[in-house]
């Protein structure tokens, strides 16, 4: 379970995978729902990568 601002390492992502071994944080303020699929927000990867949407066992936390 991740937690809004929780620092994330991405160790895979479908939704684009050139945040994959790249670190973000988690958005959302509540765990994912239907909406997304089941899947967390993550932002902050990159000036040149969009916020992407990944399942839990893409991510690792960090701190």
């Amino acid at each position: 379970m991740f937690n809004a601002g929780d620092k994330v390492l991405i160790v895979a992502c479908e939704d684009d995978p050139r945040a994959t071994g790249r670190t973000g944080r988690i958005v959302d303020e509540v765990p994912p729902g239907p909406l997304t699929n089941g899947r967390w927000t993550v932002a902050g990867i990159s000036w040149l990568i969009a916020p992407v949407l990944c399942h839990s066992y893409e991510l690792r936390k960090t701190g």
